[in-house]
């Protein structure tokens, strides 16, 4: 049985281990609560402006924009990879990244190629391990998204595909659904599927005045709607992050909390078994005597 003293060094570390776990679970209360209203804030706008993509879209039916188009199915496929930057959000990125496993082995059985863009370090080093080429990545996004630096790295695919060079595209993130619920998500961002561009039906017509013209419009909106879906999947990433991160520490705090009254009942047992002895031993002298 352990001495008293290593008992104790034992619950002072599980102690310390708990504060620091309930704090980084107070930590992530916070940037969750704001990590959800930037996901409701954002889906209006994606909502809005694929609603006015797919009327114009709609309007014009003689013009099929590159994202619309399905390119040669031998081509390879593009993965825009959406994970964290930091651990210890429980299997958050397991999840998404066994999910893309999946998907690349399916397709090598296939004989198809993969490429990446890695948003988040975890999923850039998991890329590295596997030997999937990595042609942009971009980390350390901090608590908020940016648009502008996302941007570069994901219109690398968006251009091969443009060019004809990539079959399709694929957005691979963890979705919000609530505190205590995320999903992985691997769902094809390009082509753009034909449901996802159909206009609700509305008891207006719509007449649209274009400037400069209605290609020119339709082009800088499609960009614009496919641009809104990686932002809103790194939100949604986020929000998923700071949830799972919650629940992850609140569980190891309440664990470290478990150890710590099995230790200290342990530790009652030991010194009560000690005075035990050592009153045993001074009766069994005073008994000799």
């Amino acid at each position: 049985m352990a001495s008293s003293k290593e008992i104790r060094g034992k619950i002072k570390s599980f102690e310390n281990t708990k504060k620091i776990t309930k704090a980084m679970e107070m930590v992530s209360v916070s940037k969750m609560r704001k990590a959800q209203e930037r996901v409701r804030a954002a889906r209006p706008y994606s909502e809005k402006i694929r609603t006015l993509a797919a009327n114009l879209s709609q309007a014009t039916p003689e013009y099929k924009h590159a994202f619309m188009v399905a390119n040669d199915a031998t081509k390879p496929v593009g993965y825009i990879v959406v994970t964290t930057d930091k651990g210890l959000c429980g299997g958050l990125n397991t999840n998404i990244l066994r999910m893309l496993t999946a998907k690349l082995k399916e397709l090598e059985g296939k004989g198809v190629k993969s490429q990446a863009v890695a948003i988040g370090n975890k999923g850039l080093g998991f890329l590295n391990r596997i030997g999937v080429p990595v042609v942009a990545h971009i980390t350390q996004l901090g608590d908020k998204p940016h648009l502008d630096k996302m941007v570069g790295p994901v219109k690398v695919l968006l251009d091969a595909y443009a060019e004809g060079k990539l079959s399709a595209v694929y957005l691979c993130y963890t979705r919000f659904i609530n505190t205590m619920r995320q999903e992985a998500m691997v769902q094809q961002l390009l082509p753009l599927a034909a449901d996802s561009m159909e206009a609700k039906a509305s008891e207006h017509g719509w007449d649209y005045v274009y400037e400069p013209d209605a290609e020119t419009v339709i082009d800088s909106l499609l960009v614009r709607y496919v641009e809104a879906l990686v932002y809103q999947a790194v939100a949604d990433n986020m929000a998923s992050e700071h949830s799972a991160r919650m629940v992850a520490m609140k569980s190891a705090t309440d664990n470290a909390g478990n150890v710590i009254g099995e230790l200290k009942l342990i530790y009652n047992r030991t010194r009560q078994a000690a005075i035990t002895k050592e009153l045993s031993e001074i009766v069994g002298g005073a008994a000799a005597v």
